[in-house]
């Protein structure tokens, strides 16, 4: 319990949530859910007192637990913090008449935004995201469009976590705002009909972007027009601009199916082109280049194809580039005079540059490390010579790099800096491979110091879903744990995309367990390996990846000393039959849909983490939320928190520490964010004993 005497709080015990009578049937199983009033009715406002008490004592509780390691909190927030090199400035990139940069000052939590001109002439801010944050405990730039003329600046902000952000347009020119302000806004801002009007799109009631708009510069946000609303709940509206800037595009989606139309962009009003019609499980996006469309998509092969199609014929689609067992195709990048494509193959980033006018020449990008990331970066221009590109591994600080297409040659034109030092020298990176229980390879990244001996500490990170792949790269903060003798390993694990769309499509759905089997099989693979012993691994993944920590913890608690779950989505089998959250029918097609299928209810509530909390010892765990994820809701890691207080056997640490003014993502700004990183290391190194 929380005892309260006058005015200060004194804690005796972690706090005790108060069970209350709840119930539900489906499919003839009934559900009991003691901490459902947990759940503010009014939700999204939260204002129920006695749920506000309790997350305010939870938090307290956390205070609490860790305020005697606040030394190691401060020590490892202090070296995190002298790794970034705190006056930063991006390379420039040229977009028509203008360079465009970024920039970080001594001591600054957010980005300056910096242009001048290509011909000559002095520095223009832009954009000041640190005067915009001024006063505000939380601050989020999100979409950002300078026009084509280079005279407005479309921004848009969010300043509580709800991730409803806020449109403004500046005059360049000037410095002043225009009046126009758009609220409610979940999309970028793309610049239409001659710089005169904005498309956007608006999160209704339940957060979902169901319509594509327009406003018009200067007029009354009521007049602006839908250019498009779709009437399917799961689906999400979004909108760009082809690479030519000719075209509109309104895109629509779910997990696994989407459908594209196309208007010209100097005539948003007119006619609109439906490339095809929506088929379920078929995926596409396209380009457009000298009335031809370029498809990339999975009609023909779950790893994608690329096709072309007239004009004036959008759905007649004919193969350029097969679809591969063995090279799974991201997408494709059109320039003028050739495109570029970007894919994996054995998990591996690769980019190609190809030629409209010979298909047959392929000219393969290659890098120097046997495990990296890479891939296309800024690339704004329809006519380049040069393409940049960003490289990194789990051992090589990011590199910003140019690519002579012509010449073929690679220009390193930024290595990450960092100022407290580092030497590639001292690290090793292996990529391992680990057999699972179904005989399945599961890729393994790992980085460790090379003097490191024996079987010490080791961190294992997970995520498994959305097909999101898990790219080996570098790290400043986790530095902090390898510095100490850990070894840290990421688990390419089924429900992501790392080994192509079937390794994604074999962690979903029925096959879901997959991925919480591939993670526990992994850390007894590198427990065999000699990595690491039981009980001397710690483990962390937020949203998804905490419904991963959940799952396995119920499975295979003895194997982790450690466990951090952030925003964790746990109460899977609650938040998938309640339709009237905002994401929940976009997501059945990633979980099933409980409500209409009895399978999928049963599944979901044989690993739903809340749901399969049992009487049994737990390992030590560290739990964040945010008061205003929309995608999380609060509830979820508040309820698991207080059902496994109530039922679990051990005296292990169990912490939930919710953002009052945060939402998915935590704390904003970047030394913000890192004491939260600090604090979760200092956790790690607490139940796992690790001394300075």
């Amino acid at each position: 319990m929380v005892a309260m005497a006058d005015s200060t709080q004194t804690l005796i015990g972690p706090p005790q949530a108060a069970k209350k009578p709840h119930s539900f049937t489906f499919h003839g199983t009934t559900v009991t859910d003691e901490y459902a009033w947990l759940r503010d009715a009014g939700y999204p406002e939260v204002t129920d007192k006695a749920v506000l008490a309790h997350l305010e004592a939870e938090n307290a509780w956390f205070e609490a637990r860790m305020a005697p390691h606040k030394g190691r909190i401060d020590s490892l927030f202090t070296e995190m913090r002298a790794r970034i090199k705190e006056a930063d400035t991006s390379v420039p990139q040229k977009d028509g008449d203008w360079l465009y940069w970024i920039e970080f000052e001594d001591g600054a939590e957010y980005k300056k935004w910096w242009r001048r001109p290509v011909a000559g002439g002095p520095d223009e801010l832009i954009l000041d995201e640190v005067a915009l944050a001024q006063g505000k405990d939380y601050f989020r730039l999100g979409a950002i469009s300078t026009s084509a003329n280079g005279k407005l600046l479309a921004y848009a902000i969010d300043d509580n976590g709800s991730e409803r952000f806020t449109a403004r347009i500046k005059n360049l020119e000037t410095g002043e705002l225009l009046a126009d302000e758009i609220p409610g806004t979940l999309s970028g801002l793309v610049w239409v009909a001659n710089d005169k009007a904005l498309v956007y799109s608006l999160a209704n009631e339940q957060w979902r972007t169901d319509n594509a708009r327009l406003h018009w510069l200067g007029q009354p946000i009521d007049q602006d027009v839908e250019l498009y609303h779709e009437d399917d709940e799961g689906f999400r509206v979004g909108s760009s601009l082809s690479a030519n800037e000719k075209w509109l595009l309104i895109g629509t989606s779910d997990h696994e199916t989407s459908e594209t139309r196309m208007v010209r962009a100097d005539d948003p009003l007119g006619e609109q082109i439906l490339v095809k019609a929506r088929r379920k499980g078929v995926e596409y996006d396209v380009d457009e280049r000298e009335d031809v469309l370029y498809i990339h998509t999975n009609d023909t092969h779950e790893n994608f194809r690329l096709a072309t199609a007239p004009l004036d014929s959008p759905g007649e689609w004919t193969t350029l580039i097969d679809g591969s067992d063995e090279f799974y195709l991201l997408g494709a990048d059109l320039f003028r005079d050739f495109y570029v494509i970007e894919g994996r193959r054995a998990g591996l980033d690769q980019i190609e540059v190809r030629y409209y006018d010979d298909p047959a020449r392929v000219e393969a990008i290659t890098f120097p490390e046997a495990s990296y990331s890479a891939g296309l970066s800024n690339n704004p221009e329809w006519h380049v010579t040069t393409l940049r590109l960003s490289y990194e591994s789990m051992v090589a600080p990011a590199s910003v790099l140019d690519y002579d297409v012509a010449a073929r040659t690679l220009e390193t034109l930024k290595v990450q800096e960092i100022p407290s030092g580092y030497d590639a020298a001292l690290y090793a990176t292996e990529r391992l491979e680990i057999t699972a229980r179904d005989g399945t390879a599961i890729p393994v990244s790992i980085v460790y110091r090379k003097d490191r001996t024996g079987a010490g500490p080791l961190h294992l990170y997970g995520y498994g879903a959305y097909g999101i792949s898990i790219d080996p790269g570098f790290s400043t903060t986790r530095l902090s744990l390898v510095d100490r003798g850990f070894a840290y390993a990421i688990a390419h694990i089924r429900g992501g995309d790392d080994m192509g769309r079937a390794w994604y499509k074999a962690g979903k759905l029925e096959r879901r367990t997959n991925t919480f089997n591939d993670f526990v099989d992994v850390a007894r693979g590198l427990i065999e390996r000699g990595f690491t012993t039981e009980g001397k691994i710690s483990i962390s993944g937020g949203s998804a990846g905490g419904e991963l920590m959940g799952a396995v913890i119920n499975s295979d608690p003895h194997l982790f000393g450690a466990v951090v779950a952030h925003v964790p989505f746990v109460d899977v089998l609650n938040t998938m039959l309640d339709d009237t959250l905002p994401l929940t029918p976009g997501e059945w097609p990633e979980w099933g849909n409980p409500i209409e299928d009895k399978a999928a209810f049963d599944l979901i509530a044989s690993y739903s983490p809340y749901d399969q909390v049992k009487a049994q010892a737990y390992p030590p765990l560290m739990v964040t939320a945010g008061l205003n994820d929309p995608r999380v809701t609060y509830w979820e890691p508040a309820k698991w928190v207080a059902r496994l207080r109530a039922v679990k056997t051990d005296d292990n640490e169990l912490i939930l520490k919710t953002n009052m003014g945060a939402g998915h993502g935590g704390k904003s700004g970047r030394f913000e964010s890192l004491k939260e990183t600090a604090e979760e290391f200092a956790f790690i190194l607490w139940q796992l004993g690790v001394e300075e």
